[in-house]
């Protein structure tokens, strides 16, 4: 738990209990702050050709600060939740967002890929030092009856940077260029630093806990079968995204079309995301997990066979889009109930061991599409599907199946996401 700091001498330290809970402007402040976060990890998918060309590289050669940045934030995230242990909660969050808004303002500034990879490292370090604190700060200090609900508020930031956030980077990056829409970025990130300095109260540190106790969940042989389906599902849907452009370009998608496409995608990562944790309260995760790995299949598996058509349908394509981003973002809270389940004594922890298999996923996916999209769209659209298939099979075979929720806890309860 958090503790609100007191400025008399004592007690040094007052419980979160007799904490002021915070409002709901305050909690949309925090979501602002994931929105940044969220739009910052995924808005080079909207550009990319473009900066690879401003730049003077290819786009598998732009493609790697994707991949520096999801690498990144999976490998710093339990480290800079060990270092940073002792450090207030409120200035920790501003400090985050501020170096967040000064990473995009130095990829803005980029002359080159090692400056630009350096930068979206950095910005890596700052998403990954914000978003679980934002979640435990937003669940600690708010009425046991309102939690999820905040909770969801401040994760929602994430997909709505999906939906509206890269959507928006691709219409200022065409209006005005790729360094604008990253300029853009660090200046909501700015914004939400300040909202959150002036809106939350002063927070104390989080209770010390050693890395080696955070990571003590891995020991657990359930949790070690459950994990890697977040590495491979997510490699699976992220493949081809990084190249997003180059995928609706080769489905001869005009250029003014994009942004719908993206904003076709976004939209469908929303409605899965809800559907998955309504689903897996209802059917179970099992049931969730399998027909997220079919619908992904089926999405990628028509968008690679429509780059073969000569006059792929609009609607088709958006259809498309929509179901790769439904089930790309169906994976998480189907997933967090099952490791919540292998280990419901360190639910924090697994919780953030599967946001670091997210980002691992992210990883290998935009460094596998990075070898394959000189080949072409469709071969890196077939490499997504042969994985979403293989993610199916992984989970077929790694759940129990018949369990019914509630029973046994497949999912008992849902969990945000």
């Amino acid at each position: 738990m958090f503790f609100i700091q007191n400025k008399s001498p004592t007690p040094a330290a007052a419980p979160v209990a007799a904490a002021p809970l915070l409002s709901l402007g305050a909690i949309l402040v925090l979501a602002l702050g994931t929105f940044a976060v969220g739009t910052d990890a995924f808005i080079v998918a909207a550009f990319l050709p473009l900066m690879a060309d401003d730049l003077g590289v290819t786009p598998a050669v732009a493609g790697h600060s994707v991949t520096a940045f999801a690498l990144a934030y999976a490998v710093l995230a339990p480290l800079i939740a060990t270092a940073s242990a002792r450090v207030p909660r409120r200035a920790m969050l501003v400090a985050a967002l501020a170096m967040l808004g000064l990473a995009n303002i130095g990829s803005a500034l980029a002359p080159s890929m090692s400056w630009l990879i350096a930068t979206r490292v950095a910005a890596a370090a700052a998403a990954a030092a914000y978003t679980p604190s934002a979640g435990a700060v937003a669940a600690a200090l708010v009425r046991p009856d309102f939690r999820a609900r905040a909770l969801a508020i401040v994760i929602g930031g994430l997909t709505l940077a999906t939906a509206l956030g890269v959507p928006l980077g691709r219409l200022a990056s065409t209006l005005a260029g790729w360094r604008a829409a990253l300029v853009a970025v660090g200046v909501v990130s700015f914004v939400a630093a300040a909202g959150v300095r002036a809106t939350l109260p002063r927070l104390g540190p989080a209770p010390a806990m050693p890395l080696a106790e955070r990571l003590q969940a891995l020991r657990q042989p359930a949790v070690l079968k459950v994990l890697p389906l977040t590495v491979l599902g997510m490699a699976a849907c992220y493949v081809p995204y990084a190249y997003t452009v180059q995928v609706l370009q080769a489905l001869g998608t005009p250029a003014g079309a994009v942004t719908g496409m993206l904003l076709a995608y976004g939209l469908g990562a929303m409605a899965g995301n809800y559907a998955s944790g309504a689903g897996t309260d209802r059917r179970g995760a099992r049931a969730v997990l399998l027909a997220t790995y079919l619908a992904m299949a089926a999405a990628l598996g028509g968008l690679a066979w429509l780059t073969t058509a000569s006059h792929p349908t609009p609607w088709a394509v958006a259809l498309l889009m929509g179901l790769w981003g439904a089930s790309s973002w169906a994976q998480s809270p189907a997933q967090q109930h099952r490791l919540i389940e292998a280990a419901p004594r360190h639910g924090p922890l697994v919780v953030a061991l599967n946001a670091s298999g997210i980002y691992f996923g992210i990883a290998l996916g935009t460094a596998v599409s990075g070898r394959l999209i000189d080949t072409g769209a469709t071969a890196a659209l077939a490499c997504g599907l042969a994985l979403a298939l293989a993610s199916w099979l992984y989970a077929a075979l790694t759940s129990r199946p018949g369990t019914a929720p509630g029973r046994h806890g497949m999912a008992s309860k849902r969990s945000p996401s």
